[in-house]
């Protein structure tokens, strides 16, 4: 049986593991792509429902992992697939979350309960093969800790930093290799395969680093990845972002990395009802006018204004990113006194194909604003005429 905290019960089939488990309900709108949902840290002690009926029916491979496990607390399907069909699989869905302990249901009406999720927002909720009294679970369910005020990124954070190669030359002469540090809050796996094929070298670090762990990389960018969790719990990864934009180093965040920029820059963040979670949500990116279709999980977001510039410590902040279905922020931009843009973030997952390649721009717009960043620099430290020959400069 799966029993929310309002004391709403389904009762299905045992799917995955037997047992019992408690996390966060939150529903995925993405037809497509289960086993990168299912290894997104992101989705660490939440509970995910499926709205699309019919899952499981590719399998699971060693290719399409997004982390080394399974992350969500527990899994709920209408339909299940009977028979794998993919050249690629390995395994079927069934047996990998068994393999990994995870308890899920299937064969409830999952439309319902995503429309009870939708009018009453995203709840606690008990998952059980074991228990036969719907109030004995429903006591556990309200004694479960809520995601808000979680600070879970050293959960699922790696504990040893690591660094993944540039799989590609700059394509210039005039270019070296460049080198970012990379925040694992909740890393996915295709975020520093991205940054290789565009000739960066990742240093990923834990997220319990400092700012003089980031500063001994020597690093071009800074980047902050997505990630469980409450922002408004986690301080940490705030003050080590405000200590990078103090220096100056060009920063780039997506989901968790976007709400703690906007912590860094003076805003508040806040839960939404039920969150948005899936690959077909529609962004406007302000700067240039176009609708991307793109991935989602984040069930807390950025209260800043959308129509109107903030004044920071670190320059002039806006809304980059909004989201066309509820004007969610979806995005932010630092720009110094000179209007060069400085620092940047989105609140969705540029490297998800949700598109499939509508939000792949990010990444080289990191790529322009780290280049440069490092020509101005290298402009400002190198020496006048007249310091060289005496003569007028």
């Amino acid at each position: 049986m799966l029993v929310l905290e309002d004391g709403t019960v389904f009762e299905g089939e045992s799917y995955g593991a037997p047992g019992e488990t408690f996390g966060e309900a939150v529903f995925s709108t993405g037809m497509t792509g289960y086993q990168e949902t299912l290894t997104d840290p992101s989705y660490h002690r939440q509970v995910v429902v499926m709205t699309a009926p019919h899952i499981g029916n590719t399998g699971m491979n060693d290719e399409d992992p997004e982390s080394g496990r399974i992350w969500v607390a527990g899994y709920v399907v209408r339909d299940p697939a009977r028979r794998v069909s993919s050249w690629r699989s390995r395994r079927s869905l069934d047996e990998e979350l068994r393999d990994q302990g995870v308890v899920g249901i299937s064969g409830i009406d999952t439309r319902a309960l995503t429309r009870r999720l939708r009018e009453e927002g995203a709840m606690r909720v008990g998952i059980s093969s074991t228990e036969t009294d719907p109030e004995a679970l429903l006591a556990r369910v309200r004694e479960s800790a809520e995601m808000s005020g979680a600070n879970l990124s050293a959960e699922v954070s790696t504990r040893e930093p690591y660094v993944v190669p540039a799989l590609v030359s700059t394509g210039s002469t005039d270019r070296r290799t460049l080198r970012v540090a990379v925040l694992d809050l909740g890393l996915k796996a295709n975020t520093p395969r991205m940054m290789a094929e565009r000739g960066i070298e990742s240093h990923v670090l834990p997220a319990t680093a400092s700012l003089d762990d980031v500063l001994a990389v020597s690093p071009d960018g800074l980047f902050f990845s997505n990630g469980p969790g409450d922002p408004a719990a986690t301080t940490a990864q705030v003050d080590l972002l405000r200590g990078a934009l103090e220096r100056g180093i060009p920063y780039f965040g997506i989901c968790f990395g976007n709400q703690l920029f906007g912590r860094a820059l003076g805003f508040g963040t806040y839960k939404l009802k039920y969150g948005h979670r899936g690959i077909n949500q529609p962004v406007l990116d302000r700067t240039t006018g176009k609708v991307e279709v793109t991935a989602h999980n984040h069930g807390f977001a950025v209260d800043a204004p959308l129509d109107a510039a903030t004044q920071t410590l670190f320059g002039t902040a806006t809304v980059s990113h909004v989201c066309l279905n509820d004007d969610v922020v979806e995005g932010l931009e630092l720009r110094g006194d000179d209007g060069a843009l400085k620092a940047f973030s989105v609140q969705y997952h540029p490297e998800a194909a949700a598109g499939p390649h509508d939000a792949a721009y990010l990444f080289d717009r990191f790529v322009d604003l780290m280049v440069s960043s490092s020509m101005v620099e290298e402009v400002a430290q190198r020496p006048s005429r007249d310091r060289v020959t005496g003569g007028e400069a």
